[in-house]
């Protein structure tokens, strides 16, 4: 049988569509997805919605549907979670019926392979399994930065990743997490992930009050901030916020956005460790004993435990995303994680 897809383009900044695209069966080895539901990732995505992509990379380096250039017009998404409805030739029977998890961009249904999905646990609930990439990049975040005991933590930024990077935070025994952010939506969000303390990126005189928490003894500063609003001036308030020999770990992708960074002066002589954290790869510290599947069953469990569900603000259908982007791009507080639902 044949299927029309309805498939979402970005086609000139700040111009989305929704395009109908005639999908044949599937070929041998291939099956046919129909999506459930698609996670919108706004830091990302917002990029690409505003023609902030480097021109000269691929939309991402280890996603196979994604390793065209960043040129419109362009399809984009990396979390659909959807049912198996036809198979092709030579794809075992199992599969029919699963629900699975695709790096796929925003489509109602998509032709793929068993290879380039992940079937869903038992007990993973179709909108739970849209933040299984994003889970993953909390949990890279973790490894990365290595949060020790007792140590003073702070997180700044709190989209999807950020509230997911302090749910996972707030499992380990820290004497302080600490949130930073600009929007109060967001710091309720936090607080109820198990932060200890938020602070107003706008506020100087929360930001100074931080700084007077974080002295103890003879140390001051955080011991591990992450970097994850998306925002390169944010760069400067993790180096406000360090001491000596503070490590920075920034998650944040800026796109082709660019800031002055603040590195004399008490920067340069903490000895500050900065560190990109980038989830296509694993550390090479890590590599002898894990691997992406080891991370992705991690994932899972956490999933499982944490109920990120409760993170989503908006549900729309695929055809209300054009006004859910240009609420996006111009800052709507109230949004965290919205979610595209298809009709089954």
């Amino acid at each position: 049988m044949s299927i029309t897809a309805q498939q979402l383009w970005f086609t000139a900044p700040q111009q989305v569509e929704v395009r109908a695209q005639s999908l044949t069966a599937p070929a041998t080895g291939e099956m046919l997805v129909q999506s459930v539901a698609s996670g919108i990732s706004a830091g990302t995505e917002l990029l690409v919605y505003r023609g902030q992509l480097p021109q000269d990379m691929a939309l991402d380096a280890s996603i196979a549907s994604m390793q065209q250039q960043a040129q419109f017009p362009l399809q984009y998404g990396y979390a659909t979670v959807g049912k198996v409805i036809q198979l092709g030739a030579d794809v075992d029977a199992s599969w029919l019926g699963r629900f699975v998890f695709a790096f796929q961009p925003h489509a109602s249904h998509f032709v793929t392979t068993p290879a380039a999905v992940i079937a869903l646990p038992a007990g993973i609930a179709p909108e739970a399994a849209i933040f299984l990439a994003n889970m993953e990049t909390a949990v890279n975040l973790v490894q990365d930065g290595n949060p020790g005991i007792g140590e003073r933590v702070i997180v700044i930024g709190q989209g999807v990743v950020g509230i997911l990077l302090s749910s996972v935070l707030s499992q380990y025994p820290l004497a302080k997490l600490c949130i930073v952010d600009g929007n109060a939506s967001r710091r309720r969000f936090a607080q109820r992930a198990g932060a200890q303390h938020v602070c107003d990126a706008n506020s100087a005189q929360e930001l100074a009050d931080l700084k007077q928490q974080l002295r103890v003894g003879s140390s001051d500063g955080a011991d591990l901030i992450y970097e994850v609003s998306g925002v390169p001036e944010a760069l400067n308030t993790a180096i406000d916020l360090s001491g000596y020999m503070s490590r920075i770990v920034i998650g944040s992708w800026y796109g082709n956005k660019t800031a002055p960074v603040t590195l004399g002066g008490a920067a340069h002589r903490n000895r500050l460790q900065i560190t990109t954290s980038q989830v296509s790869t694993l550390a090479p510290g890590l590599a002898g004993r894990w691997d992406k599947q080891r991370r992705f069953e991690l994932a899972w469990e956490l999933i499982r435990t944490l109920q990120p569900q409760r993170w989503i603000t908006h549900r729309i259908p695929l055809a209300g995303a054009a006004p859910l982007y240009q609420q996006l791009h111009s800052g709507q507080a109230d949004i965290l994680q919205a979610v595209i639902q298809y009709d089954e």
